[in-house]
């Protein structure tokens, strides 16, 4: 099986939700997790935290399993594309739920033909306006929402890449 690597960004979490969040991270990539958990501006009483990871493909996708339905935690999490595997994103909020997008190489989501087609048919129909659809495929909303706790950690630590593979 091909290993991958990734990162969570948990971007807001209650102090109280922090061990469980370390537990269910360890869970999924086998290895007791400790993640290094500072203060949140952007909501009171809330937590931010990221933690790097390395394992088999599909990880990513474990890891929003079993974090999302939580409430007040926000994340996201980031597997790289390998020679058998694309990248992806999961984008999570309490209110919108989950987000899942393929990744390009430069950070675009990718949008498949079928669902390119699927959102000009639901505009032809009357049901989504085309704006709307395309906002909806690239997870317009989920953006909008945890952009706000992203900037807060403009102050974070910045880890430096040392090496490129």
């Amino acid at each position: 099986m091909a290993t991958t690597h990734g990162v969570v960004q948990i971007h807001s979490a209650p102090s109280a939700l922090c061990p469980h969040v370390e537990w269910a991270v360890g869970g999924v990539v086998g290895v007791p997790v400790h993640l290094d958990w500072t203060a949140q501006p952007a909501e009171r009483a809330s937590y931010r935290a990221e933690y790097s990871w390395t394992g088999p493909v599909g990880s990513a996708a474990k890891l929003a399993s079993a974090l999302k339905g939580w409430q007040r935690l926000r994340f996201e999490v980031t597997e790289d594309a390998t020679a058998h595997s694309e990248a992806v994103r999961y984008s999570y909020t309490p209110t919108l739920g989950v987000f899942q997008a393929t990744v390009g190489l430069h950070g675009d989501i990718m949008i498949n033909e079928e669902r390119l087609k699927a959102a000009l048919a639901r505009d032809a129909l009357g049901r989504r306006g085309l704006h709307q659809g395309i906002a909806d495929l690239l997870g317009t909303a989920w953006d909008d929402e945890l952009e706000v706790f992203r900037q807060a950690g403009d102050g974070a630590d910045v880890r430096w890449l040392h090496q490129v593979v």
